[in-house]
């Protein structure tokens, strides 16, 4: 079976000939760090070469809505290579966020976020703290598929695909079994989202089965994010999907004391970017105070990456060095602890004074001790049947009684076609709904054929044709119902392929 290598020669040290790397120097804060941070890495003896790039807030403002050029885009296609400092998505009008435009267009389907403890230099209240966050980054609801679809409705699609799950968490157990790390916990919402969450669930559970060396574990996301507040030393990689994963990678960052200091991966099997997790910080920019910690660790990763985990470890352990004599930026800056306010540029020239040593309470880099590569296969489809057995209609009605809208829905000739029942925001109101279900002018009709019925406690769907819907949906509109969106209902080798209603 092909392969797709997405993090090669972990452990084989410097490398002689520079990388070409992209680099964007972003808005607000972003050219302060990262002159800071290619200050430190040319200091270091990174063989790197950058080949700059605009992109962010004056492309958006210059009238380019993507914001980014053409000509960043043949660099960064060149060099598969990107360490990018925050950038800004100018409010209002609509811009869509380059972050996510990046990710999406490049393939950055893992976003890896390491956070570890740096107690007592940073303030935490878990000391033991050194989790990973995994999160898919490619779809979910961050598709931003979104839809007005009645005067009070507007949607969002939530996209999970079987390829996305099994690339993310395949990546999750091949990382952690790269780096030494002993468990992966899963997060997710099955208990409500069956489908979705259910399949990233399932997949999980697939290839965990694979990896009985490593310990493994699902949560349900809500609890697991309390309990990842309150107990962080009992996490080691956690993966999950686009959303949640945005939100518990800010959490474990903010709770080991400060998300400026944490730097993130964004990996796909052609293209690699690195950058800060905090935004532009534009409040404070040009005044040399900002703190470069996180860019700085976005491209001691990005070293390790193409195999200067040499040149990286040597640089990590001089930030941690920096930060145990107390040579503080004004964020982390604290009375009794640090030894020296000092500025951006400031910081970087301490870190470059202690090239070479090692810290002697926080426990030292040593990346270059990476087990081997990290390996994707690639996706193999199964060929599974495929069988349409309904039709859910949603349709703008801007009537109160769900009991008006169902006799005269299945009064309709539906050919072949039976109106099963009718849900509004999910609950189902016809037939037998409760009177103090709130109802908006947004209602999902489900149709299945006639002969559809209930066997055991469970319905049992019988085939469509399409020209029966197309049949239907013609009729509806004949008779004046406004039909806002249909979705087909299929079963996959048996297997009902969608949900039930709330109260179905």
């Amino acid at each position: 079976m092909e392969t797709n290598v997405i993090n090669q020669d972990i452990n084989v040290g410097n490398v002689a000939k520079a990388v070409k790397v992209a680099v964007a120097k972003g808005d607000g804060i972003g050219p302060e760090i990262m002159d800071a941070t290619l200050k430190i890495l040319q200091a270091a003896g990174a063989q790197i070469e950058p080949e700059f790039i605009e992109l962010g807030e004056q492309v958006y403002l210059s009238g380019n809505t993507a914001g980014i050029e053409q000509e960043a885009w043949d660099t960064i296609n060149r060099n598969k290579l990107i360490l990018k400092a925050p950038i800004t998505t100018p409010q209002g009008k609509g811009y869509k966020s380059l972050n996510v435009t990046l990710r999406k267009s490049l393939g950055l389907f893992a976003n890896v976020r390491p956070v570890t403890a740096l107690h007592p230099y940073i303030q935490t209240h878990f000391p033991q703290m050194d989790v990973v966050v995994v999160r898919e980054n490619e779809e979910d609801l961050y598709a931003g598929i979104e839809h007005q679809q009645t005067q009070d409705v507007v949607q969002c699609l939530k996209l999970i695909t079987r390829p996305g799950c099994e690339r993310i968490i395949r990546y999750a157990f091949e990382y952690a079994q790269a780096y030494g790390r002993k468990k992966v916990t899963c997060m997710v919402k099955d208990n409500i989202m069956k489908l979705t969450d259910g399949l990233f669930h399932q997949v999980f559970d697939e290839i965990s089965a694979e990896y009985p060396e490593i310990i493994s574990d699902t949560q349900i996301i809500d609890i697991g994010a309390a309990r990842l507040a309150a107990r962080p030393q009992n996490y080691d990689v956690i993966v999950t999907s686009n959303l949640y994963g945005d939100i518990i990678s800010d959490i474990v960052a903010e709770i080991a004391g400060s998300v400026g200091m944490a730097g993130s991966a964004n990996l796909g099997t052609n293209v690699a970017m690195f950058e800060a997790i905090h935004g532009s910080a534009p409040d404070i920019a040009g005044q040399n105070i900002a703190n470069p910690s996180g860019l700085l660790n976005a491209a001691i990763g990005m070293l390790a990456h193409i195999g200067q985990t040499t040149v990286a470890d040597n640089i990590k352990n001089a930030w941690l060095s920096t930060l145990e004599q107390g040579y503080h930026t004004a964020d982390i800056y604290k009375e009794g602890i640090s030894q020296q306010k000092v500025s951006t540029s400031e910081f970087a020239d301490a870190v470059i004074a202690r090239l070479g040593e090692r810290p002697k309470i926080l426990p030292a880099s040593n990346l270059a001790a990476g087990a081997g590569t990290i390996k994707i296969p690639t996706y193999q489809r199964k060929n599974e049947q495929k069988e349409l057995v309904g039709v859910d209609i949603f349709i703008d009605w801007k009537g109160s009684d769900p009991q008006d809208l169902g006799d005269r829905l299945a009064s309709i000739d539906s050919f072949n076609l039976k109106l099963k029942m009718i849900t509004n925001r999910g609950v189902k109101v016809y037939p037998s709904g409760l009177k103090e279900t709130y109802c908006t002018d947004h209602w999902r009709c489900r149709f299945v054929a006639s002969d559809a019925k209930i066997q055991g406690g469970n319905p049992v769907y019988h085939p469509v044709d399409y020209e029966q819907v197309v049949a239907l949906l013609s009729k509806l509109h004949h008779v004046g119902f406004d039909v806002i969106k249909t979705e087909n209902l299929y079963e996959f080798n048996g297997r009902r392929g969608f949900s039930l209603g709330q109260g179905e």
